[in-house]
């Protein structure tokens, strides 16, 4: 068991230290909103994996390079559309950085649909499974539906917890300079923006994977 475990913190810790769209979604969310609003952001991968494990573990291969430009380029719209959406409500003053503010803005739920849609429409979890998570899973679930879950649990549990870490941290942040807070949020929207791009791009084969 100790096995699975440690892969699944280990892998865990890999992916909430690398930087990707949903990252910069929850970062922003976070400094617009404060953690009460956002921290819900952090079960996102659960509801978002759910159909992802089934399909994996029903085909196990590598998806259809076709599939995965469709992917990329639906993902990448999206990822445009979002970032355009919080520069209007940024542009309009619709969005305050003022930690006594937390629960204007957005409802919980639409902020939860929209880290949900972004994880549907993005390329990364389908290949992760596929190549990273589902066969680590299978192997588990050969030996005991005990190993499997023992996988499972460490790496959502680890995952889960840094997201809640990104999440208490830039909520501090928002409450020291409203003007560094507005800087760090562009930030992510423009980090948001080239993500995009950059599936986009890759969805319509000008940009190699």
């Amino acid at each position: 068991m100790f096995y699975f475990v440690s892969q699944g913190v280990s892998i865990a810790f890999a992916a909430g230290a690398s930087p990707g769209p949903f990252t910069s979604f929850l970062i922003g969310r976070t400094l617009a909103q404060g953690w009460r609003k956002s921290i819900i952001l952090a079960i996102t991968p659960i509801i978002t994996d759910i159909p992802i494990v089934i399909v994996v573990l029903l085909i196990l291969k590598q998806f259809p390079p076709e599939l995965i430009r469709v992917i990329q380029l639906v993902g990448g719209l999206y990822l445009l559309w979002i970032a355009y959406g919080s520069w209007r409500q940024f542009k309009a003053g619709n969005t305050s950085f003022k930690p006594e503010a937390a629960s204007d803005g957005e409802s919980t739920a639409r902020t939860l649909a929209q880290g949900a849609v972004m994880g549907w429409v993005s390329p990364g979890p389908y290949i992760f499974w596929a190549t990273i998570n589902g066969p680590l899973l299978i192997q588990g679930l050969n030996q005991s539906v005990l190993m499997g879950l023992a996988f499972l649990v460490a790496f959502y549990g680890t995952f889960i917890a840094i997201l809640c870490l990104y999440v208490l941290v830039f909520d501090r942040l928002r409450r020291i300079d409203e003007r560094v807070t507005k800087g760090i949020f562009l930030v992510t929207l423009v980090v948001m923006v080239l993500f995009g791009l950059r599936l986009i791009g890759q969805g319509i084969g000008i940009i190699s994977a």
